[in-house]
């Protein structure tokens, strides 16, 4: 039986993220000896925690083959509202509000611009590219709006979610953990989730059989909203500040990050666990691994790049094989 380069090709296509994080591994173990300590593994978690939170809300809607530009716009305006509110000067002679109240607000406007996502995609039908490029940029005009474009430097309170830990874990690798599970069964385990695939794989036929299609888009826009508040939460206690460029491009990494983990630019296929996650990390191995050896910073933007045309290389072969 002879075993042509077509038939590998799609095969090497599945492995490909692990062997891609295994070869990066390696390689930065090989050139830093601190880049295969614990310390640096809890690191890259801890770090990969936002991208992966919000790549898991990107799956859901990449399931649908659509895709959502505005996950890091949403990010920034949930943080500048609630930064400001922190800061007590978004309400005139409000005073500064307790932290519970932030992080209702940053889960509140995720909500609410998913929402706007969702009516315009799942019920004015405008095409999701358009239709989230659109919100990005309102969304980052109404950030700086809101910041004035200056840096908001946040009380301490914020930062103890970035550095609290329960049972040794930190915080923010438990919420990824917390998202990351319900999102998996979710997909796995509900008709919610067997819905998802089979829209992505054939609106058409999905529309025939009967489901709820305008549900179900408008569903994984309000949830990959909530997704990147969530995200902006996390980044925001481990920063403990708000500066002009926050979020920007986290859209790119997440997409990067689903596709590298399995999930289909066409829909109809990926997953969370491990798929969204292992892409996540492996993207900010890259980034910490760089970082370790001194890398020029200059060369940082050409590898993102070049891990996100891999991504849509491996995408590209899956559904090759797939197709034949």
């Amino acid at each position: 039986m002879t075993v042509r380069p077509r038939d590998i090709a799609p095969i090497i296509a599945r492995v490909a993220p692990m062997l891609l994080l295994a070869a990066v591994m390696i390689f930065f173990s090989a050139r830093s000896p601190g880049f295969r300590t614990l310390g640096s593994a809890r690191n890259i978690l801890v770090q990969s925690s936002s991208v992966a939170i919000v790549a898991i809300g990107m799956t859901l809607v990449l399931l649908t083959g659509g895709i959502d530009l505005s996950v890091g716009a949403i990010m920034f305006v949930a943080a500048a509202v609630a930064g400001q509110l922190a800061l007590g000067k978004l309400i005139p002679g409000a005073g500064p509000a307790p932290l519970w109240l932030c992080m209702v607000v940053i889960l509140l406007v995720g909500l609410v611009m998913g929402a706007i996502n969702a009516l315009l995609i799942a019920r004015l039908r405008m095409i999701p590219f358009i239709a989230t490029l659109a919100m990005l940029f309102i969304g980052r005009g109404l950030a700086l709006h809101i910041t004035q474009t200056q840096a908001l430097n946040l009380p301490p309170a914020l930062l103890t979610i970035g550095q609290s830990s329960l049972i040794g874990v930190p915080f923010p690798i438990w919420l990824l953990i917390i998202v990351a599970a319900t999102a998996h069964l979710t997909l796995t385990q509900t008709p919610f989730g067997r819905q998802l695939y089979a829209l992505g794989n054939n609106p058409d036929a999905a529309r025939k059989a009967g489901l709820p299609v305008a549900r179900l888009l408008a569903s994984v826009y309000i949830l990959s909203g909530l997704c990147a508040a969530i995200a902006g939460v996390v980044s925001v206690a481990q920063l403990g500040a708000i500066s002009p460029t926050f979020g920007s491009q986290r859209e790119f990494a997440a997409v990067a990050a689903a596709v590298l983990g399995g999930t289909s630019l066409f829909g109809g296929r990926g997953s969370v666990f491990p798929g969204s996650i292992l892409g996540a990390v492996l993207i900010q191995s890259v980034e910490s691994g760089l970082t370790m050896t001194n890398a020029d910073p200059y060369i940082y933007p050409i590898v993102i790049g070049g891990i996100i045309f891999i991504a849509v290389l491996i995408d590209r072969l899956r559904a090759s094989g797939e197709t034949r």
